[in-house]
């Protein structure tokens, strides 16, 4: 006699918004460091970003998040932070590792991708609490003329952010 057997098993992710605040002080900790030393941006812009980061993160929108920095309109340096919000298999890096070059002719991008939540309602629903007026955009985000040159992941419990850097 032969018997068969089967077994299925499932995972669960969770995350609180104290887990999403972890993960984006890491992530602004990297971008006030981008701001201190490139020059491109001021600190508290840099927070300003951060900031709505944050809200659009802990209402599950944010996708992805790229920072470029350009000099005479070539981009010299880029940054990727990619959401998880399945991240168990992440740990946690420090921030760092992004001392920027004070550049001539500087300017500084940044570009959220968002999630499909982010509906044309949610968006309005948001508005008055984002103190950036975010808009559409076209720049090209594949950092196409840099080479990848490392990674760190910034993660607490299911969320999680990997980020890419590119110089």
């Amino acid at each position: 006699m032969s018997y068969a057997a089967t077994a299925t098993t499932s995972t669960s992710y969770t995350y609180t918004n104290a887990d999403v605040e972890a993960v984006v002080r890491r992530f602004t900790a990297d971008i006030v460091m981008i701001a201190q030393s490139s020059g491109a941006l001021t600190e508290a812009k840099a927070r300003d970003y951060a900031h709505d980061v944050e809200k659009l993160a802990k209402k599950g929108y944010l996708a992805r998040v790229d920072l470029m920095l350009y000099s005479g309109g070539i981009e010299k340096r880029a940054v990727q932070y990619l959401v998880n919000t399945a991240s168990g298999d992440l740990t946690m890096s420090r921030p760092g590792g992004v001392m920027w070059p004070k550049l001539p002719d500087a300017s500084f991008e940044i570009i959220l991708f968002y999630t499909s939540a982010y509906t044309a309602a949610e968006k309005e629903r948001m508005r008055d609490s984002l103190k950036i007026s975010w808009g559409p955009s076209n720049i090209d985000t594949s950092h196409a003329g840099l080479k990848a040159s490392g990674n760190r992941d910034y993660a607490s419990n299911a969320f999680g952010m990997q980020r890419k850097d590119f110089m």
